[in-house]
């Protein structure tokens, strides 16, 4: 009867620190066809209040930068890498450097070549770092899934 209360009481555990884990940050995805053969995916990030992610472009020794991973297809080919617009720029005494940040909102836009005149599925996985001007999150990862019509 012991070890079942025991086991019950270790489960309570892990759901309530599941449901403590802190989340500031929204994502939302979407794509726009810019001519028959290429289009843009647009990946949004909206920030609560006072927290901030990330550049891509953070020099080693920094926070961790937001980073994407997209699953290869053979409807489309990557244009180059993820764009973003000029990050807010501050040295942070944490970091020992200045570092690249947004704030609020930002939208990250990756180029694709279509290969196929057919409706396809962009996929990857994003990696991010959160912090506000108290205390970071761990870093964490959201796969994504955008819908691309023919």
């Amino acid at each position: 009867m012991k070890k079942v209360f025991l086991a019950v009481v270790a489960l309570m555990i892990t759901f309530g620190a599941k449901a403590q884990i802190e989340s500031h940050v929204r994502w939302s995805y979407a794509a726009k066809k810019t001519s028959a053969t290429e289009a843009v995916v647009l990946i949004k990030a909206t920030m609560d209040e006072g927290w901030h992610i990330y550049s891509q472009n953070v020099k080693e020794g920094g926070p961790v930068k937001t980073s994407f991973t997209f699953a290869p297809s053979k409807d489309y080919a990557l244009v180059g890498k993820p764009i973003e617009p000029k990050p807010i720029t501050r040295y942070e005494k944490v970091f020992g450097m200045n570092v690249g940040f947004f704030e609020n909102s930002v939208i990250f836009q990756q180029k694709i070549k279509l290969k196929a005149a057919k409706a396809t599925t962009v996929k990857g996985k994003l990696e991010f770092m959160t912090c506000n001007d108290s205390k970071c999150l761990p870093p964490d990862e959201v796969e994504f899934s955008v819908p691309l019509a023919k």
